[in-house]
């Protein structure tokens, strides 16, 4: 459902990416046009079972209007990343002929060895993003050379839980949006009670590259305004930005506000009042697990605090997001039919309040927070209308097929040593501009 399942690495195979991917022409594991006249089309879904039985259904229903189109759904196979079974299909020629999953970082190396179209191509892409309202939306997806790679299917702008029950007993009423308000509750936090935290999460100390969208970049990206930190092979980084975050999370740290240790659902049992938060975890894991957490009572979310001379209120965030593409080595014919597929889905709002009614993922849509099809279902699960407001704030992540090796090395050589107080801000930010323009050249 979430990066974190998917993208642990990326992997390789040994070969090159232009020797791996190449650009066929032809496809050995898509089905071609039928002696019937039916063209049929492999549809490779997320390996999460509310998504693939949105993508099963779907495809059910578009046959019964279109019987010359047969659209096969099946999950991605996630041994042992998703990527990595993408990868191998397309090295030995059984690519699908579309996939959903597909984030920013991905499909820049998967675009660069022309394993993938560019959708704008295909006749009709322009009618689907205007019939389902995203013109917006999908403009921070284009890639560097002008052309769409990739539909995003779901944009889910990143926030911050606190536990507002122990807000209220430090005095405050609401979340606190800046530095100085944040490191005024973990001294606060402290002081009543010495054994709580304001951050407690090992992954702040884990290097693994997919950590940093939760961590990092939630915070760069509110710092620096949405900053772009690589932009084709350029590092662009924002420098003050970077350090006020290194600094915001140094002190932090002197505060002993910050706990790396393995501990059971920290958030969740008290021990730390602040965490992402992403909007599958109210909808199932606290649903069923913590019923005593509660929106607007027991906690609250927020966008990430940001430093104290900007203003929090428009505070960019980190979007866990992803989308679909559709491959090279598809026939013409199979293409035309995967952008029809993907045409009918989203002629209709109702197709996305399904999808969130099944995954609880934000479509990336403008209209999603003023669209009277959604309303309903705001008004059944009132904290999912923060995500849907914060969809504008997400920025989904940096393209750059080197997105491992980049994200690695922020951890590497900067955060995980703040946080275990090894290293300065400023001397954090140039070795890690260091790693990473080495690795762009």
């Amino acid at each position: 459902m979430r990066f974190k399942k998917t993208a642990t690495l990326m992997v390789t195979l040994g070969l090159s990416a232009t020797a791996l991917f190449g650009c066929s022409t032809g496809n050995d594991g898509s089905a071609k046009k039928s002696d019937d006249g039916v063209t049929t089309i492999e549809f490779w879904a997320a390996p999460n079972p509310t998504q693939q039985a949105f993508w099963s259904d779907m495809a059910k229903e578009f046959e019964k209007e279109n019987s010359d189109i047969k659209v096969n759904v099946s999950a991605i196979k996630e041994s042992p990343t998703s990527e990595a079974s993408i990868q191998s299909a397309i090295a030995a020629k059984q690519a699908p002929t579309m996939s959903e999953n597909i984030n920013r970082g991905f499909g820049a190396l998967l675009a660069e060895s022309k394993a993938i179209v560019p959708l704008n191509k295909i006749e009709g892409f322009e009618e689907l993003v205007s019939t389902r309202q995203m013109t917006d939306t999908i403009e921070s997806w284009k890639s560097g050379d002008g052309s769409q790679y990739i539909f995003p299917i779901y944009s889910n702008s990143m926030l911050f839980g606190w536990r507002l029950d122990i807000l209220n007993e430090l005095g405050y009423e609401e979340a606190p949006k800046t530095y100085s308000e944040v490191l005024d509750v973990a001294q606060k936090l402290k002081e009543k009670y010495p054994d709580k935290y304001l951050w407690a999460k090992p992954d702040l100390a884990d290097p693994t590259a997919w950590k940093r969208w939760f961590d990092f970049f939630m915070l760069y990206n509110a710092a620096s305004d949405g900053n772009a930190f690589v932009q084709g092979s350029e590092f662009v980084g924002d420098k003050k930005a970077g350090i006020e975050v290194f600094e915001f999370i140094q002190n932090l740290v002197n505060e002993d506000a910050v706990l790396t240790a393995q501990v059971t659902d920290p958030f969740e049992e008290g021990t730390g009042i602040f965490t992402d938060v992403g909007p599958w975890t109210p909808g199932s894991t606290w649903k069923e697990k913590y019923p005593e957490l509660v929106y607007g009572e027991t906690y609250t979310l927020s966008l990430p605090p940001v430093p104290d001379n900007m203003d929090p209120e428009n505070a960019k965030t980190f979007a866990d997001a992803k989308g679909v593409v559709i491959y090279a080595s598809a026939t013409e014919e199979e293409q035309k039919a995967a952008m029809e597929f993907l045409t009918w889905v989203y002629s209709n709002p109702d197709a996305d309040l399904k999808w969130l009614e099944v995954t609880d993922l934000p479509p990336a849509r403008d209209d999603l927070g003023t669209n009277d099809a959604f309303a309903s279902y705001f008004e059944e699960k009132p904290v999912m209308k923060a995500y849907a407001d914060a969809v504008a704030n997400g920025v989904p992540p940096m393209e750059n097929s080197k997105y491992n090796e980049i994200q690695t090395y922020i951890g590497q050589y900067a955060f995980n040593k703040i946080v275990k107080g090894e290293i300065d801000p400023t001397q954090a930010w140039d070795d890690m501009v260091k790693a990473i323009e080495g690795e762009l050249k």
